[in-house]
């Protein structure tokens, strides 16, 4: 098993990504990369930030990798959440698009495009829950 958000964790991510037809065919036209900050809490066993990077192109993945945070200025969206949010995403109990809207996950970059891909985004959460995953808090 990967811990989440680790090296390996994202590594098997992308593979699984890449595996996937139906993202293929929902992100066939999508262009850009996603950073992601996972908000330490030090109180679920995970004390500093964690990030997290996809190089996402036409329905390939074509980087899957934990980053620092210095790494993810250029990236053309950054979604950040507390770990716990993050958790509750990958096991399928908060839709990340509902939780962008909620402001429970914040977005930077534009927004409206990432909801006109709602169906790759929500495969990409699919996908998540595919990684045979270790959490922090369950260690």
């Amino acid at each position: 098993m990967a811990m989440f958000a680790g090296q390996e964790w994202f590594e098997a991510f992308g593979r699984e990504i890449d595996a996937s037809e139906t993202y293929r065919e929902a992100a066939a036209d999508w262009e850009g990369d996603i950073a992601f900050r996972v908000v330490a809490e030090p109180d679920r066993n995970v004390p500093d930030d964690l990030w997290g990077y996809l190089d996402l192109w036409h329905g390939r993945c074509r980087r899957a990798a934990a980053i620092g945070a210095t790494e993810a200025d250029g990236a053309a969206y950054t979604l950040t959440a507390p770990y716990s949010r993050w958790k509750d995403v990958v096991q399928g109990e908060l839709d990340p698009i509902k939780g962008m809207m909620q402001g429970k996950l914040r977005v930077r970059g534009d927004l409206p495009t990432i909801v006109r891909y709602v169906k790759a985004a929500n495969e990409l959460v699919r996908l998540t829950g595919q990684v045979d995953t270790d959490f922090p808090d369950e260690a």
